[in-house]
């Protein structure tokens, strides 16, 4: 990993924001490293932060396991008979979670960014959606408490992405990034072993059905995990953090000064978040980045029924839960070299296609066959699609670096607008569409091939962008500045 500090400045088209001034450490009144000692600090700083980073997974974990496979997996067990469901309802149930969290992102981020304890809010939210979990009852009280954990959770991803734009570095961003969203593919793998365990186990203990329990267990557990996350978590670098040494704080904080343009950041102004707000939402490339994401997400909408497609193959609920872990262990292992590959090449948009691309080959092979040994391989095919959405979140994170505030905006927005696929895809999986699913399949192929499609015009935006800047330096005799990751 390259421990060398970034240029400042950034680069857009539409207003110019070529300025580099090229500062050295002399710069900087608060302190003056040398290159070796900094580098040394940076490494010991980087190996703290890790670690804190890693717990922050296992939250994202509890969030991900409780709102996303753990409907899917209670459905082989009674769920919807229970609940009395008929029709798409069990598809509404899925989607209503959406319809919340893509309301309250881009709010929240705002709050985020202007408090000194992120550690605090993140906590007591994932406490709260712990407490609605445990309360699941009948289909109307279900459908109202997914709703309102959509709101809590909302708060969660988009703002542990910004907690890590802002103490890590673009060149650093990609893994971290990877480690973070990894918690979906490991909750989709073991989540599915933890439910099956207490599907089989658990069932009329207590008078409780095996799929209530799954809720108990899962819910209790969350709070108590918010709980110890309220003492773990990192702050951001301008908060005093007392896991960190005197130097290691202020090169936390100079690291970043590095990465922001800072005559776009309006400090010390009373509206500078809601100055960030509306400098995204003029920003044509977040809607056009924020379109693209959706397509994307609606073509990953196969994870919400996995549990489902692996029943497709004949076995039965214990063992098509099983078989849920393998594809996605593979596609956490992916995540990670690709993602490292990335940052190490500072290429972004071809390691997002390729992910897409073999996803799409899983879609097109689960269509033309029912083959038992064919089907499952095409569920590790299309576990690598999600890796090209943890590549395309460190890319809008490079891309909107202008200032920090527009940044939490930025990745609200897009992340929200990203959320609003999950709510319409939860729809291509209707039970009359099974056991093939080709209609499903043939939708998240048009998908994924429209997101690549907009990605690609995209990248030559930003591409058109360097040569402009770099024209402007040659003409102006100006040293290299910064330039967009493509």
């Amino acid at each position: 990993m390259s421990y060398r500090p970034l240029l400042s400045g950034a680069v857009d088209c539409d207003n110019s924001h070529y300025d580099v001034s090229g500062r050295s450490s002399d710069d900087n009144p608060t302190l003056a490293f040398d290159y070796i000692d900094k580098s040394i600090v940076e490494k010991r700083l980087l190996r703290k932060l890790d670690r804190r980073v890693a717990f922050l997974v296992l939250v994202y974990i509890m969030n991900y396991l409780l709102n996303r496979p753990l409907a899917s997996a209670a459905r082989l067990r009674g769920y919807e008979e229970d609940l009395g469901m008929t029709g798409n309802q069990f598809n509404t149930l899925t989607s209503i979670l959406y319809v919340g969290y893509l309301l309250t992102q881009a709010p929240s981020n705002m709050i985020l960014h202007r408090m000194k304890r992120p550690s605090l809010y993140l906590s007591s939210c994932m406490a709260i959606w712990g407490v609605l979990t445990v309360f699941m009852g009948t289909y109307y009280a279900a459908l109202i408490l997914r709703f309102f954990i959509g709101f809590v959770e909302a708060a969660f991803f988009p703002g542990a992405v910004f907690l890590l734009s802002r103490w890590y570095k673009q060149n650093e961003l990609g893994l971290r990034t990877a480690l973070l969203a990894c918690g979906a593919s490991v909750s989709n793998a073991f989540g599915a072993l933890f439910a099956s365990g207490i599907l089989g186990s658990l069932d009329g203990t207590l008078g409780f059905t095996a799929w209530r329990w799954l809720f108990f267990v899962e819910g209790t557990l969350t709070i108590v995990v918010a709980l110890s996350a309220m003492l773990i978590l990192p702050d951001f670098p301008s908060t005093p953090n007392t896991w960190l040494l005197p130097d290691e704080q202020i090169l936390a904080r100079s690291r970043m000064e590095e990465e922001i343009a800072p005559v776009n950041e309006h400090k010390g102004k009373p509206g500078e978040g809601f100055s960030g707000l509306a400098e995204a939402l003029m920003d044509w490339k977040v809607w056009w980045v924020g379109a693209a994401l959706n397509l994307m997400a609606s073509s990953m909408s196969f994870g919400l029924f996995f549990p489902t497609l692996s029943a497709t193959m004949g076995y039965n609920a214990t063992t098509s839960l099983l078989l849920c872990a393998p594809p996605w262990i593979l596609g956490t292992a992916a995540s990670f070299v690709v993602a490292r590959h990335s940052d190490a090449t500072g290429d972004r948009f071809w390691h997002v296609v390729g992910p897409l691309l073999i996803g799409i080959v899983g879609f097109m092979l689960a269509i033309s066959t029912m083959n038992t040994t064919m089907r499952y391989l095409s569920l590790f095919l299309m576990t690598q699609s999600p890796v090209a959405y943890v590549v395309s979140l460190t890319w809008v994170m490079n891309t909107f670096s202008q200032s920090q505030s527009k940044r939490a905006a930025a990745i609200a927005l897009i992340n929200s607008m990203a959320s609003a696929g999950a709510i319409g895809s939860s729809y291509f999986w209707p039970s009359s569409w099974g056991p093939s699913y080709v209609n499903s399949y043939i939708i998240c192929i048009l998908t994924s091939v429209l997101s690549i499609g907009m990605l690609w015009v995209f990248r030559r935006h930003l591409s058109r962008c360097n040569e402009a800047a770099e024209a402007e330096e040659q003409s102006l005799g100006q040293p290299k500045g910064f330039r967009y990751l493509l």
